[in-house]
């Protein structure tokens, strides 16, 4: 008897102790600004915005936390809904503040802004980074300042923002954080390719319309391609791609730099 009641007793004080580990465990995968009500007064603070705590927790949490954390919800579905709020509201601004560009230019000007390196370049000036949940494996390998991670987040919070606020917020909200951007690619010409960018420019100087030089090399699975602009019987630097309009764009674009240079 005495050797099934110490059983017993071993059992019941080890269940206990396994279960407060777990939780520390959990617990300690968060930095400190992400603990209770330091979240919402200093990180939405600084967002001067406000969005409910489960929401946010939500839009914080990194699939790597999730899976340690014995598979709480990722903020990948809200992810899901913040690219297409997102991508929506760019489009709308696009539309409005650009009405002389059709849609040839509208396209790539967009793509220009809504990308994976202008959105963590944003979340970096947000320090979204310091208030991400991510686990043990990411943590160690710098997952804070992932560009992918940092891109996914920042459309997690915009969807935690539209249903917390509704699309008007929301607009306020990314068009606060985009507008330098959507200035800046306009103005660098990023609503047109290269290859017309360089046709418009060389018809203002009164050259005749650019040509291409271009080479190949690799077998027929894996070619490369080299293409040399020429305009006005000047030979540009080349560029390089995995194919002819690639490769085109890319010298079109290195002779632009050029041009536009001679003139600054």
């Amino acid at each position: 008897m005495p050797s099934a009641s110490n059983q017993s007793f071993n059992t019941q004080h080890v269940l206990p102790a396994v279960h407060t580990t777990v939780v520390r465990s959990s617990r300690s995968e968060l930095p400190d600004q992400v603990r209770g009500n330091g979240l919402t007064d200093k990180f939405l603070n600084q967002l001067g915005i406000s969005v409910s705590a489960d929401l946010l927790e939500l839009a914080l949490t990194h699939r790597s936390f999730a899976y340690e954390s014995g598979g709480i919800p990722t903020n990948e579905r809200i992810e899901f809904l913040g690219d297409s709020v997102l991508g929506l509201i760019i489009t709308e601004e696009l539309y409005k503040r650009f009405p002389g560009l059709d849609e040839s230019r509208l396209s790539p000007l967009r793509s220009g802004i809504v990308n994976t390196k202008a959105l963590a370049t944003i979340a970096r000036q947000l320090e979204l980074g310091r208030y991400l949940r991510i686990g043990k494996g990411e943590e160690s390998t710098g997952g804070r300042d992932k560009s992918s991670i940092l891109a996914d987040s920042l459309e997690a919070l915009v969807g935690a923002i539209y249903l917390e606020h509704g699309i008007g917020i929301a607009t306020t909200k990314v068009l606060e954080w985009f507008s330098p951007l959507i200035e800046s690619a306009n103005a660098q010409g990023a609503g047109i390719d290269a290859k017309t960018a360089l046709q418009e420019l060389a018809a203002a100087r009164g050259f005749s319309t650019p040509e291409y030089e271009i080479s190949e090399s690799g077998p027929d699975h894996d070619k490369s391609f080299v293409a040399i602009a020429i305009l006005g019987g000047e030979r540009f630097a080349a560029g390089s791609g995995k194919s002819k309009r690639e490769a085109e764009q890319i010298s079109a674009k290195l002779a632009l730099e050029v041009l536009n240079a001679r003139t600054t």
